[in-house]
This record gives C-alpha cells, sequence and structure tokens, in this order.
C-alpha cells in the first residue's frame, strides 16, 4: 500500500503519520457537526408536530418521515457514490461533501432565528443531508486506508472509530445545550465545525487513487463492486448483520419521545441519552486502539451484536433515567465492538481499486440500518406504541445475530482478520475452497 508520509519504521502509530492527522481532525470536527444537527433536527420535528396538536403516534410518525427522506437519497445515490470515489479524487468530494452540509446548517440556523423554521424546511433539508452523506460516506471510507500502512489499519479503524464516537457524544452535548440557551447556536456553532473539517482535509496531502481500469464502462464497474461483495462470504455477512440487526434495534429516532413524554427529561435529557451510547463505543473504542482484538473475531462481532439487542429490549422497557442510560451505555459498547471488527475485516478482505464501491455498499447498509431503521422505529412507533416498538427492534435483533450464524458459518469460525493471500484475487474463494474465511 502507498502511502504518503514516510513512516520511520513498518508499523508507526497513526498519528504520527501527518495525513491520518488531518484526516481524524476532519472527521471529528465533521460528525461533532453532524450529530449537533442531527439531534436538534429530530427535536426540532417532534416538538412541531406535538404543539401542532398531534399525538405522540402521530408525531412519531413525522420522526420516520424524516428518517425515510434521509435515507433515499443515500440509497438511490450510493452506489455512483461508491464510484465515484474510486473513479476521483478522495479528498476533494470528501471535501464538497463537507461544504453541502455547512450550506445545510446555515440554512437551518437562519430559519430557527428568523423564525421561519418549519416541519417543510426541516424535510427539505434532511434530502439534501441525505445526499451529502451518500457521497462523504464511501469517499472518506476509502481514503482512511490509503493514509496508513496495512499492518496498522486496524489501529487506525480504531481510531477513525474514536473521532466518530466522540464526535457522537459532543455532537449531542453541543447541541441539546446550546439549543437550551439560544435554539440557534447549534447551527451556527455546526458551521463553525464544518469549516474546520474542510481545512483540515484541505491540509491532507496527495494521496494516490488506484489505477481505472480503462475498459470498464461506469454501470459495470458499480455492477462489478456489488458482484465482489456477494461473493465474498465474509463481506457479505458482516454488512448484512449490521444491516438487519441495527434496522431493527434502532432506538436513536425515538429519543425525542423518550426525552419529552416518557421519561419526561427535556431537551438536557435528550442530550444525555444521545451522548449515552457513544460513551459507551468511545470507551471501547479507545480500549482497541491499544489493545486491538486478534483472536476469535466473529464470535465476537456475532456476541456483541447480541448484547446490543439485549440492552435495547431493556432500554425499551424502562422508566427510569439512570437504568436507561445504563442500557445505552452498553448498546454503544456492543455496537463499537461489532463496527471495529466489521470495519476491519471489510477494509483488509477488499482490494485498493474496490474500496470506494464497497465502502458504498457498506454505507448503503449502514444508512438502511440507520436512517431506514429511524422510519421501521418510527412507522412500528405509530401503529404499536413506542416502548412497544423499541422492545420488538431488540428481540428482532438476537433472532437476526441466531440467524447469521448459521446462514454465514464464516461468521462464527472467523479466528482472525487476516484473509490468505489468494483471497482478495478470488473472492468466491470464500464460499468454497475456504469454508472457514480462510483464517485461522
Amino acid at each position: 500500500m502507498q502511502v504518503t508520509d514516510a513512516a520511520p519504521s513498518p508499523r508507526p502509530h497513526p498519528f504520527r503519520i501527518r495525513n491520518f492527522r488531518c484526516y481524524w481532525i476532519s472527521r471529528l470536527a465533521m460528525t461533532l457537526a453532524q450529530y449537533a444537527m442531527l439531534l436538534i433536527i429530530g427535536w426540532q420535528t417532534y416538538n412541531i408536530a406535538r404543539d401542532g396538536g398531534m399525538s405522540i403516534a402521530e408525531a412519531s410518525g413525522q420522526l420516520a418521515l424524516i428518517g425515510l427522506l434521509q435515507f433515499l437519497p443515500l440509497f438511490l445515490l450510493t452506489p455512483f457514490s461508491g464510484l465515484a470515489a474510486d473513479r476521483f479524487d478522495r479528498r476533494a468530494l470528501g471535501q464538497l461533501t463537507v461544504v453541502l452540509q455547512l450550506a445545510c446548517a446555515a440554512v437551518l440556523g437562519w430559519a430557527t432565528y428568523s423564525g421561519a423554521i418549519g416541519l417543510a424546511v426541516l424535510y427539505g433539508v434532511a434530502i439534501v443531508l441525505g445526499i451529502a452523506r451518500g457521497f462523504a460516506g464511501p469517499a472518506l471510507s476509502a481514503l482512511a486506508p490509503n493514509l496508513v500502512p496495512k499492518p496498522v489499519l486496524p489501529t487506525a479503524i480504531a481510531l477513525s472509530s474514536i473521532s466518530w464516537q466522540v464526535g457522537m457524544i459532543g455532537g449531542p452535548a453541543l447541541g441539546g445545550y446550546l439549543y437550551a440557551l439560544e435554539p440557534h447556536l447549534p447551527y451556527a456553532v455546526a458551521c463553525a465545525l464544518f469549516f474546520v473539517s474542510i481545512v483540515a482535509l484541505t491540509l491532507i496531502g496527495r494521496v494516490p487513487q488506484p489505477p481505472r481500469r480503462r475498459d470498464q464502462r461506469p454501470i459495470g464497474a458499480i455492477v462489478d463492486g456489488m458482484r465482489y461483495v456477494v461473493n465474498n462470504k465474509m463481506v457479505l455477512g458482516a454488512i448484512t448483520l449490521d444491516l438487519f440487526a441495527v434496522f431493527l434495534a434502532g432506538a436513536t429516532a425515538l429519543f425525542p419521545v423518550y426525552a419529552r413524554d416518557i421519561l419526561q427529561v427535556g431537551e438536557t435529557g435528550l442530550s444525555q441519552l444521545a451522548m449515552a451510547p457513544a460513551i459507551g463505543a468511545a470507551i471501547t473504542a479507545a480500549w482497541f486502539s491499544f489493545r486491538p482484538i486478534a483472536t476469535n473475531v466473529g464470535p465476537k462481532m456475532l456476541g456483541a451484536v447480541a448484547i446490543f439487542g439485549l440492552a435495547t429490549i431493556v432500554f425499551g422497557l424502562s422508566h427510569s433515567m439512570p437504568l436507561s442510560l445504563t442500557m445505552l451505555f452498553i448498546v454503544g459498547a456492543a455496537d463499537m465492538f461489532s463496527v471495529y471488527i466489521r470495519q476491519s475485516l471489510i477494509q483488509l478482505h477488499t482490494p485498493d481499486d474496490k474500496r470506494g464501491r464497497v465502502s458504498s455498499v457498506s454505507l448503503l447498509t449502514i444508512s438502511a440500518s440507520n436512517e431506514g431503521g429511524d422510519f421501521f422505529s418510527g412507522t412500528l412507533a405509530y401503529l404499536i406504541g413506542p416502548v412497544a416498538a423499541v422492545v420488538a427492534g431488540g428481540v428482532g435483533a438476537v433472532v437476526t445475530v441466531a440467524a447469521w450464524s448459521r446462514v454465514f458459518p464464516v461468521l462464527r469460525t472467523t479466528k482472525t482478520f487476516d484473509p490468505p493471500a489468494d483471497l482478495l484475487e478470488d473472492p468466491e474463494r470464500t464460499s468454497d475452497k475456504h469454508p472457514q474465511g480462510g483464517l485461522t
């Protein structure tokens, strides 16, 4: 793998590499801004709906619509954004997406400050954010492995996850507490953070792009990336496990419902609910940056997803704020455990010239599980109530683990992150000549 910064040893710590430091700062600033915005978008949507006379169920349906409007652009554009990440400068593409998100923050800040905020504005911005995030994910995910030597990639992934999780902690804190001071402040701060992210991306040195196949048409390239995912049972199993588990058990869309009407803790309590899983995830990611997992990675990933589902069930039933926060902490820690293993497996089992497209497929499933899961949770809450919706989702996640351990036995038998030398040349061997994923 080519690395743009000279490293003093074959296994330098990622933070000793300038390009990775800039990437880490950019992702941290962007994530802080994103999660501050997303929290307040959901809070404003729910409160506008409730203050307008809607019932809890009807207002939950508005949260479902916000999730759907963010998911549809991601679903439609992600295959093409993955191709763009493999064809164009990944750093420049990431910069453009951050600029678009900065514009969204500016619009929401002005609308909130002027009193023009309403459901129509929130819905419109949700669509644009979906477009921006659809292109940002593949570009930035595919960029990271080009910044560090391959032997330290799992550590870099853990550190990158820390920036994401710290952003998920700080973002809701900024959003909730700044909103309590002045409703427009979260968006103003988000604009400043997006600007920092753009500058940090600009400071990354030139990163070589993978060679293009001149004989392959764009649609053929997209199909080729999807075919790789389908044929590689390790990658397919890891991606779809997250898709179904988080899609079913995603409770984050219903945090405004719990904060206002179940736990009755207001916007500051909403911030705490959003921060709790991020704190659990950040602590877990920090641990992995110093003590990476080395053995039984597949079974551990399955176990983490099962714990994620069980903790979600308890959270759904809780009417105690301390118990709710504890369960959400466990949810975040278990999710990070799974994310760390899954992302390491996907990146190390994918050749560089396909990383953008494979990352786009991964992003599509993440979006389906997050934004699509928000739509599912909100819709289910509209039909059967928020508590029953969260509990049913947690049960669904546990059932998914049991099913995937049988449908994808490679997940149960994978011992380490290292793929066999010939796997990247012929991904179909995962299911043929390497019944255990080729891992020992």
